[in-house]
């Protein structure tokens, strides 16, 4: 219905004065979410931060990747840009590398540091202290770190510690940031005080429509300064005076959409409790599922379950080893199953009795082939000391 509705009105709302009801309406909503995740009051309009509805987690990075590059290179210099280092885990999305690119970072100087099964895969507070410094005695200037939380592969969870390093952290919960509402799960994200943004997708597990990511930072200031356009057909009293949000300010695009309404909606809709009750009735059948999956020997949960997601594979056979078993027993056995291949390849014949023989076995795939795909009915039957084709119809 919010979907509907914005789109019925068309709103347009790049700035405050272009459409007053669709900001201020994003930011109460903004500040709604804010508080339903126990973020630091920071991040808030109402602690001096703010949030924005962006389309997507790619956006939100970009975003902040921008408004840190502008950060540090105001500081030590815009020919320095091929110095900056942005890091993250091997399990990141691929957003971050994109977004990196796009902001003019090098591929080289992009560091996605390995992770081990030990740590959930999960990234390892030890690997990224050592990258730091080694860039840092190479003359590099560590710029940015992308923590996930609900990695794509296995929902796994980056320690949101701060760094000693004047680095700016972004959390990544793109999935996971919807559950963080519950109070349950709002330990996933403890030190995201020491972050300098925070972003989610209420499209992923949120009951909203796509697209809606939301973005929250410490310190707007920062995006307005690198993503700010002021030409002259766009002034007005409003911007001038500094007491209203220009979001055009905040994002790449100039124009946007109502994507606050259809938020609204779904807020004042269900409510708090209602959506918490959704997010655990997901996590209940996950759990029972990792139950069901442990307790069948086919299958290996790979890592442990965090929210909804279980992550599992199927295990190889396991057929015990005969008693005595050689190497020279293992080649003989080989040299049987080699032998017998070559008999059955040896050829493809006319089943009237033409003579005609197609000793390639591509050949004989392709005969199957066409009869399969034209219609006719046939069957493989093996015959000592050859593969033969019996078919209505033979096709030369």
């Amino acid at each position: 219905m919010g979907e509907m509705l914005s789109v019925g009105f068309n709103v347009v709302g790049f700035n405050w004065m272009s459409s007053p009801a669709a900001t201020e309406l994003e930011t109460i909503v903004m500040d709604w979410l804010g508080k339903m995740l126990n973020l630091p009051k920071p991040f808030l309009f109402s602690g001096g931060g703010g949030g924005v509805l962006q389309g997507t987690t790619c956006e939100a990075i970009l975003c902040t990747v921008t408004a840190a590059r502008d950060k540090v290179l105001n500081k030590i210099g815009r020919d320095r840009i091929g110095d900056l280092v942005v890091y993250c885990s091997d399990q990141t999305h691929c957003a971050l590398k994109k977004a990196a690119q796009i902001a003019g970072i090098h591929p080289d100087n992009i560091r996605a540091l390995r992770t081990r099964r030990s740590d959930a895969f999960g990234l390892c507070t030890e690997t990224l202290r050592s990258a730091l410094a080694d860039d840092v005695s190479e003359g590099l200037v560590p710029l940015y770190l992308c923590a996930t939380v609900g990695t794509t592969s296995s929902t796994a969870v980056d320690p949101l510690r701060g760094s000693e390093h004047d680095i700016w952290v972004h959390v990544d919960a793109a999935y996971a940031g919807s559950a963080c509402i519950c109070p349950e799960f709002r330990h996933f994200i403890d030190g995201v005080e020491g972050a300098n943004s925070f972003s989610f997708n209420a499209h992923k597990w949120f009951f909203t429509t796509l697209d809606c990511c939301c973005l929250w930072v410490k310190e707007p200031q920062h995006l307005v300064n690198a993503l700010s356009t002021n030409p002259e057909y766009l002034r007005n009293k409003a911007t001038e005076s500094k007491k209203v949000v220009d979001f055009k300010d905040w994002q790449i695009a100039l124009s946007r959409r109502f994507r606050s309404l259809k938020l609204w909606m779904v807020l004042r809709s269900y409510g708090a409790a209602n959506l918490r009750n959704f997010i655990r009735s997901h996590v209940n059948m996950a759990e029972l599922f990792e139950e069901l999956v442990t307790k069948d020997e086919r299958f290996e949960v790979v890592v442990p379950r965090n929210f909804a997601m279980v992550c599992f594979r199927l295990l190889p056979p396991r057929r015990p080893l005969r008693q005595g078993l050689r190497i020279g027993d293992c080649n003989r056995d080989h040299q049987e199953v080699a032998r017998r291949g070559d008999r059955d390849r040896q050829g493809v014949r006319d089943p009237r009795g033409g003579g005609r023989s197609l000793p390639d076995p591509i050949r004989g795939r392709r005969l199957a082939h066409r009869s399969a795909t034209s219609g006719r009915r046939g069957w493989w039957c093996r015959s000592k000391p050859r593969l033969c084709w019996r078919s209505s119809t033979y096709i030369p």
